[in-house]
Parts: C-alpha cells; structure tokens; sequence
C-alpha cells in the first residue's frame, strides 16, 4: 500500500513541475512598499482568475558596514551602517497571456525591483 500511495504522489509531483508557471520575485528597501506591490500584483492576477500560490516571504538581506568616524587617529570612533532588502516570491500557475500582459503593464512605485521568470 505505501508504495502505491508513493507512486501516485511522485505522478501528482511530476505533473505539477510539467505545468507551466510564472515566478515572480519582489525586492524592495521598505517593507510597506512592498506589501503594497505584492498586493497590487495579486489583485491583477485575481481579476483575470490565474491560480496563485504566495506571497513567500524570503529571507531579509542585510548589508551592513562599520566606518571610522574620524580620518585619522580616532580608531575607537566607529560608526555602522546597514541596509535592509526585504523580498516576497509569487507563483502564478498556468498564466494566460492576458495575465502576462497585465503584468507587463502594471505601474508599480519606485524602489521595488521585480525579477520574472517562465518555470
């Protein structure tokens, strides 16, 4: 019996991976902005009935560097610094191309960097 429940799991795995699907990977500085993106990037999808799986949010990026506040002899005197890029990732399964071109044609504020890419 186990081995027949592992096969059809494999078969469900296997047909899922052969269905097309759009992967969609939102960065931005602030995590309000983007939140208000992802949103407006679901709402789009929503209105042309594309299946959707997300948002994931992904591990925060964080950069951070220590500088000398003074030029020369003050080594004590540091300061740091650090930068925050906060990601979320959307798959939208078997797009049509009115999705696609809705998308396309989304406006979306500045700061917020979207990669694409056909899975």
């Amino acid at each position: 019996m186990a081995t027949a429940a592992k096969k059809t799991t494999k078969k469900a795995a296997a047909e899922a991976a052969a269905e097309p699907k759009l992967r969609i990977r939102v960065r931005a500085y602030e995590h309000k902005i983007l939140d208000l993106s992802v949103k407006q990037i679901m709402d789009t999808a929503n209105r042309f009935d594309a299946k959707i799986v997300g948002p994931v949010p992904l591990p925060t990026e964080i950069k951070r560097w220590t500088v000398n506040r003074s030029t020369f002899v003050h080594k004590d005197a540091r300061e740091q610094f650090e930068m925050r890029i906060h990601k979320r990732l959307i798959d939208i399964l078997s797009p049509n191309a009115k999705v696609i071109e809705a998308l396309t044609n989304l406006n979306l504020p500045s700061g917020v960097t979207i990669d694409v890419k056909m899975v």
